[in-house]
């Protein structure tokens, strides 16, 4: 399988959600705890190795950089993540309706 078609784990849905606007490490946490109602809290580590990671896939990039105090960087999705972003989500959407059909029978 290439990178785009690997199933995505949670915290990198979430992490693609958050960036289809400018945002920065601490507005993506934010937004991916209020999102999941609290559930998915996203610690330093996890946000910063995964922001790494979609970077070098290029499915984010740098969108603005605070080159003073505390470097605060913004990241946005690109058409690359976008693409691997609508891939999970069509993805999850059929494991959820072939759930339904199981109910159904």
């Amino acid at each position: 399988m290439t990178p785009i078609e690997t199933p995505l784990t949670e915290a990198f849905y979430y992490i693609l959600l958050a960036v289809r606007k400018p945002n920065y490490g601490y507005g993506i946490t934010q937004e991916v705890s209020d999102l999941t109602g609290g559930r998915v809290q996203l610690g330093a580590g996890t946000l910063y190795g995964a922001l790494q990671t979609l970077e070098k896939r290029k499915w984010i990039e740098i969108f603005s950089e605070d080159t003073t105090s505390r470097k605060k960087k913004e990241y946005l999705i690109t058409e690359l993540g976008k693409e691997a972003f609508e891939k999970e989500r069509t993805r999850l959407e059929e494991l959820v309706n072939n759930g339904k059909l199981m109910e159904e029978k």
